[in-house]
This record gives C-alpha cells, structure tokens and sequence, in this order.
C-alpha cells in the first residue's frame, strides 16, 4: 500500500471512530427478582423507556437485557456483559458493587423496609410483646428474611431462638397470621402484602430502618461522566409529565442518587 493510501486508510479511521462510538450499544440487566414473573417482551415494554432516557443521558444506545433467574444475573456481572444493573433484591448489586467494579448510579423510591405485623385483633402492642411468641418469615434464604433478621438482631432479637417458620410466600406470612398459625410475621414494605397494610388492617409492631431499593449501578464501560449525566435526568425525572409516566411505569415514586455509601455498607449489616 502507497502512503497516500496508508494516509487515508488512517484519515477515515479517525474520522469513522466518533461515529462508531456514538453506536456503541450497552446492555441493562433487569432483575425483579423471584416475584417478577416478566417475559423478554413485557421487560422491554416495562423499562424501555427508563433505557431510553439512561442512554440518551450517556450518549449512547441501551438495550434492556431480561435477567430471569438469580444465576444469570450473577453471571452478567461477573462477566461484565451487563453495563448497567437495575435488579431487586438489593444485595446483588450491592455484590455488584464490591465484587465486580461495577459504581453506583441511583436507588428507587420509596426505600426498602421490614415490617412486623400483627392480626387486627392480636394483644400484641410493640415489639417487646413479640417476644416468645409465634414467628412468620419469608423462605430462609431470601434477602427479606435476612433483612428482618439483621434488623430483629439489632432489636435485640435472636429469630433462630424465636419460635419461627419460614413460609415460601410473603402472602403466606399473612395468611399464617390471619389463621392463627403465627401471631406476628416479618413483610417487605414493597410487596404486595405490605403495600396493602392499610387496606387489610394489620398492625404493624415495628419498621426496620430503611435501605436502599431497586439499586440501578453502571459497569466499567460506562464513564464517571456519563454517571453523573445519568443521575441527573433520574432525579429530574418527577418533574415532567413523561418522566412521571416513566416511573410510574416501573412501578416507583423517584431516584435516589444519594444512597451509593449506604448500599455499600448493607452486605456488612447483612453479615454476608
């Protein structure tokens, strides 16, 4: 090859390279976790749009990733394929984060709770009168059950030398409860059972402190710069009609883009 034909192969590469940037496609990993229950065609339906705006913020392409099962999503980490992570429960991104390099961008609103309740008829007051008696959990391994345990721990309470169950369901706690076979039962503030709370009419004893919910972090393709440019039109989000419509959608009030420090600390407070 001459070198006026080197020159221009060189040119037209350095000229083609911002476009070929600008087309660059990144992936978001979506998880609801085991409660989801989304198709590939519903999760493109439910947060395309949310991708939409990530992408434009970040100049770039972002294509929504259904993450069905635990494993996968795992596994997108790890690997790096996910560029962004959006996914419930809260302790894998966090795992994201300390694990895998992956940065913090933003958490839903309203924040994650564990609540204790109690039948609408129960003796039981406070927390102090759960003692001894009859416990509900979620599924031993979930990252509910776990959350209730550490917040009981700093209560004071030991669940293992409660009297105690684990049910599959988070509905079951209620059901337990309701059927005599429980007295008081540990929910997520963000589950059916207890976005109903007030509808149903069960009492709730206690709520744990708050931590975040719905963590949305970025891998190591995604600059600081573009987080930052992010986080911006997240929190901006509530202020247009489409942005409400937008999180509405998704099924959460705002963004947090605040909570980066506390999601770092909660697999500590977890003890894993």
């Amino acid at each position: 090859m001459s070198c006026r034909l080197q020159f221009l192969a060189v040119l037209g590469l350095l000229l083609l390279s911002p476009l070929l940037h600008a087309q660059q496609v990144l992936t978001l990993g979506v998880s609801e976790g085991t409660s989801g229950g989304l198709d590939h065609e519903r999760v493109m339906a439910k947060y395309g749009r949310l991708a939409d705006v990530i992408g434009a913020a970040a100049k770039t392409k972002v294509r929504v990733v259904l993450a069905r099962e635990f494993s996968s999503l795992e596994e997108g980490m790890r690997t790096g394929t996910f560029d962004f992570v959006f996914a419930r429960p809260s302790d894998y991104p966090a795992r994201g984060i300390r694990d895998h390099g992956y940065q913090f961008v933003a958490s839903a609103r309203p924040e994650g709770q564990c609540v204790v309740i109690t039948g609408k008829s129960s003796p039981l007051k406070t927390l102090a009168d759960a003692r001894g008696k009859r416990w509900v959990f979620p599924e031993q391994e979930s990252y509910m059950s776990k959350f209730c345990a550490a917040e009981l721990r700093d209560q004071g309470i030991n669940i293992m030398t409660e009297r105690h169950q684990f049910v599959r369901e988070q509905g079951a706690v209620v059901f337990y409860i309701d059927n005599g076979f429980a007295d008081v039962g540990a929910i997520a503030s963000y589950s059916g059972p207890g976005k109903a709370l007030a509808k149903t009419g069960h009492r709730v004893l206690h709520r744990s402190i708050a931590q975040p919910y719905f963590p949305l972090i970025a891998g190591k393709r995604v600059s600081s710069e573009q987080v930052r440019a992010i986080q911006a039109e997240l929190r901006g989000l509530p202020q247009t009609a489409p942005g409400r419509d937008i999180l509405q959608t998704v099924g959460i009030d705002a963004f947090d883009t605040d909570s980066g420090e506390q999601l770092k600390r909660l697999l500590r407070w977890l003890g894993q």
